[in-house]
């Protein structure tokens, strides 16, 4: 069989193979119901099985959605959102597909190359953002206590749920950090508007709504919780890594001290903390009444910080104020 030039899938059946292309989308999905983008009729895949989602520079990313029997690349079990590989060999059930990607390693070769126009341009792109970084509270204690199948279908449906809502909301996944997710949104210069900051808003309200739904579905030792950090500033975005492993994202102080605020909630007994920067376009939609500021020392920083907390119901009362305004 001739290779295909673009990202696909090869699924080995016995009247043949079948080219199913990963095209015209940033997501797919793999099950037996009908609403999927592919659909499996294996009896021993779920009915929502497995997501395949491209990030900004082309990398793919596998994605189980909780399903009962597992998602496996090249024999290994997925637990979390893994990179895909060209030639990698995926098993669903009773299912075996291969995924290739042929143009990508000629991509990462080429941006790569120091001599490159190209390459010195990518990593001198300096962009405004919003960064959101949102992690399960406690989830180390979860492992310790949740069967290892339901641990499973609660992170891969939270995963699920929170990619689905954030690029509802303008944005997308930038990483999958174990328990945790990275949002960047991209604005103008000129700053953020007010619409791009209530997108926002209303991106992490949902994403507690959804955790909470979720939290309900599962017989889980305590409720599902999260906690988020946004800092708003400038930052470097483009490809690092190795030329083997290249990862397209947001580099500098804005990401880190993002993190640091999402840690900082806990001490704080807030669900979210958000930087100056942020916290001054809230202002300009009217939120200056749900958030308390705090000084706070934040890990790697030298010196305290001014930060500003809230909690998801105070969040919910602005969103509601500012939908009737």
């Amino acid at each position: 069989m001739t290779l295909q030039p673009n990202p696909h899938l090869i699924l080995r059946t016995e009247g043949g193979n079948r080219y199913l292309p990963l095209i015209g989308s940033n997501c797919w999905t793999v099950g037996r119901n009908d609403d999927n983008n592919f659909v499996l009729t294996d009896r021993w895949i779920s009915r929502n099985h497995a997501m395949l989602q491209q990030m900004e520079t082309g990398e793919f990313y596998l994605i189980d959605l909780g399903s009962r029997n597992g998602s496996f690349v090249n024999g290994r079990r997925v637990s979390i959102p893994v990179t895909l590989r060209n030639g990698d060999r995926l098993i669903f059930g009773q299912t075996e597909l291969e995924f290739y990607h042929p143009a990508a390693s000629r991509r990462i070769d080429r941006v790569h190359d120091t001599n490159s126009e190209d390459f010195t341009a990518t990593l001198t792109v300096r962009s405004l953002i919003s960064v959101m970084v949102m992690d399960i509270r406690d989830f180390t204690v979860l492992t310790r206590q949740l069967d290892e199948t339901i641990l499973s279908e609660v992170i891969g449906s939270w995963f699920r749920k929170a990619g689905n809502i954030i690029r509802e909301h303008g944005s997308w996944v930038d990483k999958y950090i174990g328990d945790a997710i990275m949002a960047v949104w991209f604005h103008k210069p000129t700053g953020v508007s007010q619409e791009e900051m209530r997108r926002i808003c209303q991106a992490l309200s949902k994403l507690h709504k959804a955790t909470d739904e979720l939290s309900k579905r599962y017989p889980l030792p305590f409720p599902l919780r999260v906690g988020a950090g946004i800092n708003t500033g400038y930052a470097m975005v483009g490809n690092s890594g190795s030329s083997d492993r290249s990862d397209y994202t947001a580099l500098g102080d804005t990401v880190n001290a993002a993190f640091r605020l999402e840690s900082c909630t806990k001490q704080l007994g807030k669900d979210i903390a958000v930087g100056e920067t942020t916290y001054k376009y809230l202002t300009q939609l009217g939120a200056e009444s749900a958030f308390e500021q705090y000084t706070v020392d934040l890990k790697g920083y030298d010196t305290p910080s001014v930060t500003y907390g809230t909690s998801f119901p105070e969040l919910d009362s602005f969103l509601k104020t500012d939908a009737q305004s």
